[in-house]
């Protein structure tokens, strides 16, 4: 399920985050070549969270329309049933 897969890449994600802001803490200011590394590890990270946030928020914006559509049916079906008993 795409929900699961999400969840595990996001949460790989946000462990690789900790480890680079934990190795950020331990480089010393005039270290130029780790820090831009660093500083590209944490963009391409925060790239990926930000991806995988706009996909579950897709899947929520598709989850919401998907329950309107059901409740909608529901009433429907409702109503029509009784109409047919009156």
């Amino acid at each position: 399920m795409r929900g699961e897969k999400a969840s595990a890449a996001g949460e790989v994600l946000l462990r690789r985050l900790r480890r680079l802001v934990a190795r950020a803490a331990g480089v010393r200011g005039g270290d130029g070549k780790q820090l831009l590394a660093l500083v590209d590890d944490i963009e391409t990270t925060r790239r990926g969270l930000l991806r995988e946030c706009a996909e579950i928020e897709g899947e929520m914006r598709q989850a919401s329309v998907r329950a309107t559509a059901i409740g909608a049916y529901l009433r429907n079906s409702q109503v029509q049933r009784g109409k047919r008993h009156n």
